[in-house]
């Protein structure tokens, strides 16, 4: 809902409208688990949900590596949860999981009626992203596409964003907000850890 703010001295039919900011206190933050390259099959992807700052739950599904089935994979997992009624954002480890498992933004925010962040340390390499969809990868013309849609990311708070929902100001003060141990949001930092420690026994690295 849009506020009406007087200046002072302005007659009232001189107001001006100011979109208050948005708040996302309850998020929840995909990655998948550390998988065998050389290998074809399933990969485990972590949804960790928070309150805040606050750990409240974790999401477990699987994906094909390089297929195409992670969209509606993450619009299964958070839509079928019990946190899915307080939820307001999702945010996400770079555009595809698995591999070359693209995620489709645009129907993520249709059919979850949420804001989608992407966020990554770097700015992607697109021209070997698109030499690599366009050369060997099952339907790689089409994952593309989703990619080349989206446009070049947006640097803010220190990392590299993509957004569908959201503004880049709102998108800032996510990361600024979530983000306690360098520039990536607590609860992508969090499914990474979650999500390695259960294929390896123990995390290691870093988001």
């Amino acid at each position: 809902m849009r506020s009406a703010c007087a200046l002072p001295g302005v007659r009232p039919a001189q107001r001006y409208w100011v979109m208050p900011r948005r708040t996302f206190s309850h998020v929840v933050g995909f990655d998948d688990a550390p998988f065998d390259r050389a290998r074809r099959g399933n990969v485990p992807i972590v949804g960790a949900v928070f309150s805040g700052l606050r750990l409240e739950g974790v999401l477990r599904g699987e994906v094909r590596r390089d297929g195409a089935n992670a969209t509606r994979t993450i619009i299964r997992l958070v839509t079928g949860s019990k946190f899915s009624p307080q939820l307001q954002l999702i945010l996400l480890q770079g555009i595809a999981v698995a591999g070359f498992n693209v995620i489709d933004l645009a129907r993520l925010e249709r059919d979850t009626g949420l804001p989608v962040l992407v966020i990554a340390r770097r700015r992607p390499n697109t021209e070997d992203m698109r030499n690599a969809l366009l050369g060997s990868v099952p339907g790689g013309k089409r994952k593309w596409a989703l990619i080349e849609r989206l446009g070049p990311m947006e640097r803010v708070a220190g990392v590299f964003v993509q957004r569908r929902g959201l503004s880049l100001a709102d998108a800032g003060r996510v990361i600024e907000t979530l983000a306690v141990h360098g520039h990536i949001p607590e609860p992508l930092r969090t499914a990474h850890l979650v999500a390695g420690g259960m294929v390896r026994g123990q995390s290691r690295g870093r988001t």
